[in-house]
């Protein structure tokens, strides 16, 4: 029998604890994997961003710095293989800085492959896949994949079911999700470190276990396990105490200690965490996290395999160690889910603190004023919003239990959002006069003038997996070798 694999993963998102991952491989020497996830819908939305301002800039660059805190385990022969959705839009990028931290520590023997293909916005552009509603089989917030109806808008929206030609000149990125496989090809092909754009989120799992075991794509009950430990960990410390409906009660839960699942042949798996963290692996919060983001659980989608959660069995196997089995799968759909961000126009928000008599009516008449004049200015915003922060008066159906005549502080915050650029720039320059045209009270900026912010609309849609072709790639560039 081929032993388990240990698969720990240290990031649920970007901007997760930057220590994780050298914390797990001291105290977990032995894993085989470590997993990092960086990407939710918004972080490739904040990655344009950052790519429209620097070119070479379109990926998670705190893995970079991860990767140069493992520099000492990897000097003193560690083992463990890295899987990371830290390329973001531009896998290649974040691999050729990888690859000069790795020279730096002298560590050139490893090997970074990258994991391509994901980027379909050449192919949604001339509008050659058709993309729309995902079918009534149970959706989860973020579905990695699904079945197009032939009366389906072509490229349409999975919630409103717009369609894209609504906003195609405005794209600016779109990405599919791509699954295990190539993935699983980089490690076979001697990866240490494997970079990839957007893929499913259980599939950093899915991969490393293909590998492993040697399964075949058709060994779905399997492949349905792998991805359910994929989906237990891929929040981080989530399913170790986090979020969890008892945290007030968890041990330790200033210092939650990372996930680690051992995963076995038959797919069945014991979510862990290491000796002496904080943060508590029991039925519950295993539960609780395996609930997170269902829509029906007899039909979870990943480009890997359709997996039904129904027949699922948790049962504790000893102190922090939960054991989840029974997972059935049946064959993936023939679409990838596409994650699209396209130009939506421009924000900005205004702070300024007001305190005395009356702080709450003073700030919210000063805001109102403040839109009126912009209004008779010329200005025309497609949304606006006030709110007296620290009051309870800036929550939508809480009313603050004194009344307004007894507060004495509050932090006026307006919000705009335009199609054009020239009136959120004259809203930008229209806080400051409230230190003198406003109430009395007002101390002043708080933030100083906002800042014009491009805001990224996000659009998912499903493309047919016959029109995205995975690409591993090896580095360095003079020996390249790619895979379809």
């Amino acid at each position: 029998m081929i032993r388990p694999v240990k698969i720990a993963n240290a990031a649920g998102f970007w901007g997760d604890q930057p220590d994780a991952a050298a914390r797990l491989v001291a105290a977990q020497p032995d894993l085989d994997f470590l997993t990092l996830d960086y990407l939710a819908e918004v972080s490739l939305s904040i990655m344009a961003i950052i790519r429209a301002k620097d070119p070479s800039a379109g990926y998670a660059r705190d893995f970079v710095d991860v990767l140069r805190s493992l520099g000492p385990f990897y000097q003193a022969g560690g083992k463990t293989k890295i899987v990371t959705n830290a390329g973001g839009l531009d896998p290649a990028a974040c691999a050729r800085a990888c690859q000069e931290v790795l020279k730096a520590a002298k560590l050139d023997h490893l090997k970074i492959f990258t994991v391509s293909g994901d980027d379909v916005l050449s192919v949604v552009g001339r509008g050659l896949s058709p993309i729309g509603s995902i079918p009534d089989v149970g959706r989860k917030a973020r579905p990695t994949a699904g079945s197009a109806p032939a009366e389906a808008k072509p490229f349409a929206n999975l919630d409103p079911g717009a369609p894209l030609s609504s906003i195609a000149p405005r794209l600016v990125t779109a990405n599919a999700y791509l699954g295990a496989a190539p993935i699983a090809d980089a490690l076979r092909a001697g990866a240490d470190f494997v970079i990839t754009g957007r893929v499913a989120d259980p599939s950093l799992t899915v991969g490393p276990c293909l590998a492993h075991f040697g399964w075949k794509p058709t060994d779905y009950d399997r492949l349905a396990g792998a991805t359910v430990a994929g989906h237990l960990i891929e929040c981080g410390t989530q399913v170790t105490g986090g979020f969890s409906t008892d945290w007030l009660d968890i041990p330790g839960n200033d210092d939650i200690g990372f996930p680690i699942v051992e995963v076995s042949a038959d797919g069945s798996c014991v979510v862990a965490k290491p000796a002496g963290t904080g943060g508590a692996v029991t039925v519950p919060i295993v539960k609780e996290q395996l609930l997170y983001e269902i829509g029906d659980p007899a039909n979870y989608l990943s480009p890997d395999v359709t997996v039904s959660f129904l027949t699922l069995k948790a049962e504790s196997a000893g102190e922090n160690r939960v054991r989840v089995s029974g997972a059935t799968g049946r064959a993936p759909t023939d679409s990838y889910k596409v994650s699209a961000t396209y130009r939506d126009g421009y924000k900005a928000h205004g702070l300024i603190t007001i305190f005395g008599h009356d702080a709450v009516r003073k700030a919210r008449q000063a805001g109102e004023g403040l839109l009126r004049r912009l209004h008779s200015r010329g200005c025309v915003f497609r949304e606006t919003l006030i709110e007296c922060l620290g009051t309870g008066a800036s929550v939508r159906g809480i009313v603050s239990r004194m009344s307004d005549t007894h507060l004495v502080e509050t932090v006026l915050r307006v919000s705009v959002a335009a199609d054009t650029k020239e009136s959120v720039e004259r809203f930008t320059k229209e806080i400051a006069p409230l230190i003198t045209c406003g109430p009395q009270g007002v101390t002043g900026y708080a933030t100083g003038r906002p800042k014009v912010l491009p805001i990224f609309g996000y659009w998912p849609g499903l493309i047919s997996k016959s029109l995205v072709k995975p690409i591993v790639q090896s580095l360095p560039a003079n020996h390249t070798n790619e895979r379809e």
